[in-house]
């Protein structure tokens, strides 16, 4: 049995989808990061960065228990346990490597960082905050628009990758980047399919708070 250590945020609807999709037996341990609860001892063992989400795996290599943190090594290890949604062949692992590190370094920090400035009292700092962020946020979802120009999915063919259901727990909240997809309908026919997808949508329903 595998127990997620979250909080309803964009990283941990990344895992709880990847979880549904790839059909493993799994318990929510929520982590109020409102409470912080973060930094409580217990959760400091198992993620010494104190950031949400991590798992605990009782059925880990060698059959023996194994903790699991950041949102990408768990995507890669949940993907390595299975032997699903990322490709044995190194030309075609390459794609979701590179996709799955993009989230992790730009889609993800940025548009992070307009829900922060939003939070903000209203003058300079605010405004000067969503103009640098808001910018860099609204290019990444042009990358993606482009990338997804004639494919279904990010990075594979024929079915989804651990880089769609990384970016796909951030772009759930485009709106609240204030980003709409009026003009990136490559994007929103992705987002679509994605959230067509019966174990997506349960990995979006699931409680997590």
């Amino acid at each position: 049995m595998i127990t997620l250590h979250s909080w309803n945020t964009p990283n941990g609807r990344k895992i709880s989808v990847a979880l549904e999709e790839m059909g493993l037996p799994y318990i929510v341990k929520t982590v109020n990061i409102g409470a912080d609860e973060q930094f409580r001892p217990e959760f400091l063992a198992i993620s010494p960065n104190n950031r949400i989400p991590a798992i605990v795996d009782d059925e880990g290599p060698g059959g023996q228990p194994i903790s699991v943190f950041e949102s990408g090594a768990i995507l890669l290890y949940l993907a390595e346990k299975t032997g699903r949604f990322l490709p044995a062949d190194l030309r075609a692992r390459v794609p979701v490597l590179e996709w799955l590190m993009w989230q992790m370094g730009g889609f993800g920090p940025m548009p992070g960082q307009v829900h922060h400035f939003l939070m903000q009292p209203d003058g300079p700092a605010k405004e000067y905050g969503l103009a640098r962020y808001g910018k860099e946020t609204r290019r990444l979802y042009g990358v993606l628009e482009k990338r997804l120009a004639g494919r279904d999915f990010v990075a594979t063919e024929g079915e989804p990758s651990i880089a769609d259901f990384a970016i796909i727990g951030w772009a759930w909240r485009h709106e609240r980047h204030q980003v709409p997809f009026d003009d990136l309908p490559n994007v929103a026919g992705w987002y679509e399919r994605m959230m067509a997808r019966p174990a997506t949508k349960r990995g979006f329903e699931v409680a997590l708070s």
